[in-house]
This record gives C-alpha cells, sequence and structure tokens, in this order.
C-alpha cells in the first residue's frame, strides 16, 4: 500500500495550505515565496488536484478513481467527488477527534481499532453512509492513546455525532458542501478532468 510521505509544513506552503486543515498545529519559520509569474490556467486546476489529493491522503489512481464515480452519480460532479472523500473511514475518525491528524486516523484503521456497524473495518477508503456507527474496539480503549484523545475537545460537524464517553460516532447525514470546510475549489478539479 503506497504512502504519502511528504513532510507536511514543507507540502502545505508549496500548495498554499494552513496546517491546521491537516490537523497540524505549528507554524513553519519559513515563508512562502512569492511567484512573480501568473500562474497559468492549467497550473491553477493542477494545483487545485493537488491541494485535495494531499489534504484527504490519496494517491493519484485512487483520486482518479473518485472522480470517476463521482461523475456518474448524480448531481454536481465536484460536490459528489468532495462528498465520497469527506465520507472515507479515515476522514471520519478524524473528523470525529478520534485522532489528532487524517495520517494519524488512517494508520489507527489499518491497526484495526475501529468497528463499523459491529465488524472490525481496516481499510481506511471504506465509505461510511448515513446510519453507519463507527465505535473504537473495546480492546483498544485501555491504551494510552485512546485514554489521551478521549479528553480532547473536538469541534464535530453535524452530519455526525460523536458519544465521547463511549467512544462512539454516527454518521448522521450526507455532508453538504456547506459543511465541508476543506479549502478547495472542485470546479477547477472537474475541469482538470474533463479536459
Amino acid at each position: 500500500m503506497a504512502v504519502n510521505k511528504q513532510p507536511i509544513l514543507k507540502r502545505c506552503r508549496s500548495l498554499g495550505i494552513d496546517p491546521s486543515h491537516m490537523g497540524v498545529y505549528k507554524s513553519s519559520k519559513r515563508t512562502a515565496q512569492k511567484n512573480r509569474r501568473k500562474m497559468s490556467e492549467y497550473a491553477l486546476q493542477l494545483r487545485e488536484k493537488q491541494r485535495a489529493k494531499f489534504i484527504y491522503g490519496v494517491l493519484e489512481k485512487q483520486f482518479r478513481n473518485y472522480f470517476k464515480k463521482a461523475n456518474k452519480k448524480q448531481g454536481i460532479t465536484g460536490e459528489n467527488l468532495l462528498i465520497m472523500l469527506e465520507e472515507r473511514l479515515d476522514n471520519v475518525v478524524f473528523r470525529m477527534g478520534f485522532s489528532t491528524t487524517r495520517r494519524d486516523a488512517r494508520q489507527l484503521v489499518v491497526h484495526g481499532h475501529f468497528t463499523v456497524n459491529g465488524k472490525k473495518v481496516n481499510i481506511p477508503s471504506y465509505q461510511v453512509k448515513p446510519g453507519d456507527v463507527i465505535k473504537v474496539k473495546e480492546q483498544s480503549l485501555s491504551s494510552p492513546r485512546f485514554k489521551e484523545i478521549k479528553e480532547m475537545q473536538v469541534g464535530v460537524p453535524s452530519w455526525l455525532s460523536v458519544n465521547r464517553d463511549k467512544m462512539e460516532g454516527k454518521v448522521l447525514a450526507d455532508p453538504t458542501r456547506d459543511q465541508i470546510d476543506v479549502p478547495v475549489t472542485e470546479q477547477l478539479i472537474v475541469e482538470l478532468y474533463s479536459k
């Protein structure tokens, strides 16, 4: 399984992303260099695609497959794409506050610390649906990592509900574009893939 191991702060600086969207709350001492040349339309579209891929931790082949599925669904393709990325299990675990970053969430899912509707799921790209209950496994609750996470206070989006005492959460509905706070202009991604 391929994993993106690029340094987060360096990549955030090059893509113009605030590191807090990645779950990292420290800043780089370096400043982004101002590019004097105006970016071409293609460069803007490519940068938006790279932003989305980097934020959600998805590589090119998988991202293209998400786009193809989003294109086949009814509705606006760009919004469908972001909703599919948002409903990945690793992202939902991060959004519920059961991990500090999406990379951390991915690792916890791969190591089998979560169940979906009572069944162990260790696939980060698993698509959750409204009504799914995501819970930390009983054996994992005693680990120091989850005891620390249980004490954290995290803002949870309105399309999810979380019970921090039981360390479980429920997907109430599909997220809408307004509820997705990722700094990505999805229309540019659609234009890039539509060429």
